[in-house]
């Protein structure tokens, strides 16, 4: 799953790169990435992010009691109502979209041709919704058969899609924004449609059933409710920042949003895989009631995942400005676009050791069909967020709402954490401790001969994009090295059994 995961984010990158180069980083692009909140604010809520953790830990229950038949048939249904649910959303979405926007980005009012092109690139990439809700339903049928490469390639899809659709454009469509609206929802067909023979090959069908009625999408309804009200609140945290940043200075907006794709790298490639990974097993655990054995998964996947994690996260504070020249400093994205973008992801950095640890943390209460304590959480670190960013951004303009987003995660993850130990009582806290110590200190030796090795040259002119990317992928790949050696004198289990796991897999040997 995360090397699935990892050629969509590689294609994803390129896409930015692409769109970077296509929208630059001023009024443009701004309205691009405030119309795209939109239809990802709504995937969010009803799709990805919320039908994961109601759908999967329901149909492995399914599956463990009642057999492939039964699970299948309610994949029927499920797949029927969220047609029709997502067909009248999206319907909502685009005949409602000025207000929408008069919502997410008062600031944009006072440009009339701002708001007015705002509204239509929203009109145009609504029904990307619909296909990724579709899409939705088809992985968590295949996740909870631990089909994952499939699904998690999904994605890769939808990138594919978006950057074939620019370049088919290109040249026929005089509005460049209006050109990547239109890639956004193709890729979005594209990432259902990908996931489609794989569905039918493990006897699922798309065939209508109406039988509403099912209890078990009463069953999945009652806990992708609240887990919509808690994405509603992560996501409410990211609009507060959209609304705040539209009266910032111009540009604002897009160094938050490229700085946060590069954050969502790590977390989307080792914290949302991992997440997607555990939660069959656990849910199955859960479903037996063997909570010893969840615990100790739980316990095990965290202290793994932190072990990746905190060392992309160095490594994004000690490398961002060079990594976010080599991938966007082109064409209309400048110097200046790229010193921007570096501080929001300095600020962002911080916090992505709790954004993945949030999804493992959250899949372990998904598990037990408790969705309600991380809609509690969730709600709590709102507030957080709302005031630190208030505070902050007179400060630190848009950096600050970076760090405070980023602040408000850590929050989360601790709360979640101090109420699952509670709820589990045998998880070795002390042991997730050291291992996360022993881990931040590898990764700190790595960041020092990271930040000295590319601090060597200037990294403030754009071209030679060959030479910069060979040259920073050899300190990368020299900062690896470091990490696993510091990690190996200081006797960390994780890394041992990574390094055990990739020869085994890679290799071949035992």
């Amino acid at each position: 799953m995360t090397a699935a995961t990892s050629i969509s984010r590689v294609l994803g990158f390129l896409r930015d790169m692409l769109v970077a180069r296509f929208l630059g980083a001023g009024g443009l692009s701004d309205s691009f990435f405030v119309a795209f909140r939109v239809p990802n604010l709504l995937r969010e809520l009803f799709a990805e992010g919320s039908m994961s953790s109601g759908v999967i830990p329901v149909l492995s229950q399914y599956n463990a009691t009642k057999g492939q038949s039964a699970v299948a048939a309610l994949v029927r249904v499920a797949f029927t109502f969220i047609v029709i649910s997502a067909g009248l959303v999206c319907l909502a979405g685009i005949v409602f979209a000025p207000q929408i926007i008069h919502l997410i980005a008062p600031g944009f009012s006072s440009s009339t041709v701002k708001f007015t092109q705002t509204v239509l690139l929203t009109r145009i990439m609504v029904p990307f919704l619909f296909f990724v809700s579709i899409s939705a339903i088809v992985m968590g049928a295949l996740n909870s058969k631990k089909i994952f490469f499939v699904p998690a390639m999904a994605s890769a899809w939808f990138n594919i899609g978006i950057i074939s659709t620019i370049a088919a454009l290109y040249f026929g469509l005089a509005e460049r924004s209006v050109a990547v609206a239109i890639g956004v929802t193709i890729g979005g067909f594209f990432q259902f449609a990908s996931q489609v023979p794989t569905f039918y090959k493990y006897e699922f069908t798309l065939k209508p059933s109406f039988t509403f009625r099912h209890p078990g999408l009463k069953q999945i309804g009652m806990l992708i409710l609240p887990a919509t009200l808690g994405t509603a609140v992560s996501q409410f945290n990211i609009f507060i920042s959209t609304i705040l940043a539209s009266y910032l200075p111009t540009g604002s907006i897009t160094y938050l949003y490229y700085a946060m794709r590069l954050i969502q790298f790590p977390v989307g490639v080792f914290g949302v895989a991992m997440g997607m990974a555990v939660l069959p097993s656990l849910s199955e655990h859960a479903a037996r009631g063997d909570f010893d054995s969840l615990t100790k998964d739980f316990t095990f996947s965290l202290k793994l995942l932190f072990s990746i994690t905190v060392p992309s996260m160095i490594g994004l504070i000690s490398l961002g400005g060079p990594i976010v020249n080599v991938l966007f400093q082109h064409g209309h994205f400048d110097y200046l676009a790229t010193q921007g973008t570096t501080t929001a992801l300095l600020c962002y950095s911080v916090g992505i050791w709790a954004m993945v640890g949030v999804r493992v943390v959250a899949s372990t209460f998904y598990s037990m069909q408790d969705t309600k304590t991380p809609v509690r959480a969730a709600a709590f670190t709102l507030c957080i967020n709302i005031a630190i960013s208030v505070i902050l951004m007179q400060h630190l303009s848009y950096a600050g709402l970076a760090l405070a987003n980023a602040i408000s995660s850590s929050a989360n993850f601790l709360i979640l954490f101090y109420f699952l130990n509670k709820k589990l009582r045998h998880i070795a806290v002390r042991g997730i401790i050291k291992s996360f110590a022993k881990t931040l200190l590898a990764a700190l030796s790595m960041g020092v001969a990271g930040w000295y090795l590319v601090h060597i040259r200037q990294w403030d002119s754009s071209g030679h994009t060959l030479v910069k990317s060979l040259y920073l992928t050899v300190i990368i790949g020299v900062c690896m090295g470091v990490y696993f050696a510091a990690a190996h004198l200081l006797k960390s289990e994780e890394v041992d059994y990574i390094v055990k796991m990739f020869k085994r897999k890679i290799l071949g040997r035992a």
